[in-house]
């Protein structure tokens, strides 16, 4: 088994997040794309991956969900730029997006408010020991998070920020 690891040609690790990735709307501009993202070293027996996006600062009492994939083939080791497009048809077949905190099935661009310190954003891929997650298409970010971290067997993650 290798390091686990996840990385982004567009987001370094540790430092600012560009702004093209921010939202558009609330007050946002951005062309609220998501990143392209890269992890290798997943630990044997990884049946399928799941993908969060999570910002740990919004205020809202309970962080932000600007992005969910689960059910990503365990084959997969990379997204595209742009996979979080409504309609996940740049997703691997049968990868499924949960509905995001701004209530779209679909990558949620940044958008802290103006004037708050710099929000963190915390990416991750978790390797879970499941073909796919059973639960409903409409499920809460909350349960798809319970049942990723029940079936997870390993995750990677880093944190970028990014302030407006």
């Amino acid at each position: 088994m290798g390091h686990f690891t996840l990385s982004s040609p567009d987001i370094p690790a540790g430092g600012s997040v560009p702004a093209h990735f921010e939202f558009d709307g609330f007050g946002c501009s951005g062309r609220n794309e998501s990143p392209a993202l890269y992890w290798s070293g997943a630990p044997e027996g990884t049946k399928s991956f799941a993908l969060t996006v999570y910002d740990p600062d919004a205020p809202s009492g309970s962080g932000w969900w600007h992005w969910f994939v689960i059910d990503l083939p365990a084959d997969t080791a990379a997204l595209a730029p742009n996979a979080g497009a409504k309609g996940g048809v740049s997703l691997p077949q049968g990868a499924r997006q949960i509905r995001n905190d701004y209530g779209a099935f679909a990558w949620g661009g940044l958008c802290p408010p103006p004037g708050d310190k710099p929000h963190r954003y915390v990416f991750t891929v978790h390797a879970l020991g499941v073909d796919s997650l059973d639960i409903p298409d409409d499920a809460s970010a909350a349960l798809a998070g319970f049942m990723v971290n029940a079936n997870s067997l390993a995750k990677a993650s880093f944190t970028s920020s990014y302030g407006r």
